[in-house]
């Protein structure tokens, strides 16, 4: 018997490549029929009820292309190809092109995975105020470079994403030691660090026009970890000159990148100069940001992008709370989680709380530090009042945090060590 070759079913296909659970759901709840494209047959997504699966590493360009080229779908042009991380989003657009699908050009997520190109881009629409950066190939230059930019300043690499690698050098001596940290040739950005408030902005293209779908207010981490976030607030109002910057900004950056179709997630801070961008990409933010967006906003972003991609009619907008919130929660190395289960399940059980996410499973031992962007686990919590989620959050937050005497936290609450302990049981 041969390969079978359509999908059952109207409708245009998404063929997602090794996606989250959240995406698959996303396509169902944009009408779409569902492939999903991994390397591994059985991955996290069957459980949101995808089509088909196709075994194959889509990462192998040619191999991702003859797989999905043999879909009867795509060959009569009623299907996409999506990812919604950094090589997947690059390997979807490389794909759609070659197999004459519509999708975001490959060349525009090129241009804005390449930090130091975008920022000489972006610094065209506010040339009285450019931001001061400099490429840097060898690490021994490091300590010139910081000097000229002047302290402080951000050390990033050129291409690189989720946050690894990303360093704030607040003197001389931290330059000197970076220049050790580094790999001796590289291809790093030097740039002027930027003071103030941090949105991160979901928007969505569709021939050249770009909507902004909504942006939260990121909070800074504590530590030397520059791109990690203490987590996300909602609403994030702004004054409506500093709304339109907002999104004149983001949209520029988007028309000098060349992106003209599909989503994209845009950092930008709010200096005493105007808003600046930080870095952009051709795909959603993570996946609990989009989440805090629908539960906040309605705004269903991976819908949308979805239903976009397609030519499908978007999902209604439903709002569910008037403040929404994301707190991140690391664990040290050498802690076992063996009881873990009813800290979750306690944090889970508050009133607000919407999601408690966890990286790493439960029973095993937390080996190293998240680094970049990452974080060991999150949660996501709505309320009618900023007061109200701001409890919330202090005692999600202490019910997942190691365990450790009574501490009052901000407020003058006091409360009590979580519900599990370290070592077996």
């Amino acid at each position: 018997m041969g390969q079978r070759t359509a999908i059952e079913g109207r409708g245009p296909v998404a063929v997602l490549l090794s996606p989250r659970p959240a995406v698959v759901a996303a396509a169902r709840r944009a009408g779409a029929r569902t492939v999903v494209v991994a390397p591994d047959p059985s991955v996290p997504s069957d459980r949101e009820g995808a089509e088909r699966r196709v075994r194959t590493d889509w990462r192998d360009h040619h191999r991702l292309v003859g797989a999905v080229g043999r879909l009867e779908d795509v060959r009569r042009g009623h299907a996409a190809v999506f990812g919604f991380d950094a090589a997947g989003a690059l390997a979807a657009a490389r794909a759609n092109e070659e197999l004459g699908l519509p999708g975001t050009p490959a060349a525009a997520v090129t241009a804005l995975m390449d930090k130091a190109a975008l920022r000489a881009r972006s610094n065209t629409l506010h040339a009285a105020r450019p931001v001061s950066f400099a490429r840097c190939g060898r690490a021994s230059l490091l300590p010139f470079i910081t000097t000229l930019i002047g302290y402080p300043c951000v050390i990033k690499p050129r291409a690189g994403a989720d946050g690894e690698g990303v360093r704030l050098v607040r003197d001389a001596a931290e330059g000197e030691a970076a220049a050790r940290d580094y790999p001796a040739v590289t291809d790093l950005l030097v740039e002027e660090y930027l003071e103030g408030p941090e949105l991160a902005v979901e928007s969505l293209s569709r021939a050249g026009r770009h909507r902004v779908l909504g942006w939260s207010r990121r909070l800074p981490g504590p530590g030397p970890r520059l791109a990690a976030a203490a987590g996300h607030d909602l609403p994030a109002a702004l004054d409506p000159a500093t709304a339109a910057a907002v999104r004149a900004l983001v949209r520029g950056v988007l028309d000098l990148a060349g992106h003209r179709d599909g989503p994209s997630h845009t950092e930008v801070v709010l200096t005493a100069h105007g808003p600046r961008l930080v870095e952009a990409h051709a795909r959603p933010g993570a996946e609990e940001l989009t989440q805090l967006l629908r539960l906040a906003h309605g705004t269903d972003v991976l819908g949308l992008a979805l239903a976009a991609g397609l030519g499908l009619p978007g999902p209604l907008r439903r709002p569910h709370a008037a403040h929404a919130a994301l707190r991140y929660v690391d664990f040290p190395p050498g802690l076992r989680v063996d009881g873990l289960g009813p800290a979750l399940a306690a944090a889970r059980s508050l009133p607000g709380v919407m999601r408690v996410g966890l990286r790493i499973p439960a029973g095993a031992t937390v080996l190293r530090a998240p680094t970049g962007a990452l974080h060991h686990a999150h949660v996501l919590a709505a309320a009618p009042t900023a007061a109200a989620l701001a409890r919330t959050l202090d005692l999600s937050a202490a019910l997942l945090a190691p365990p450790g005497p009574l501490t009052p936290d901000a407020r003058g609450l006091h409360v009590p060590p979580p519900p599990w302990r370290n070592g077996p049981e």
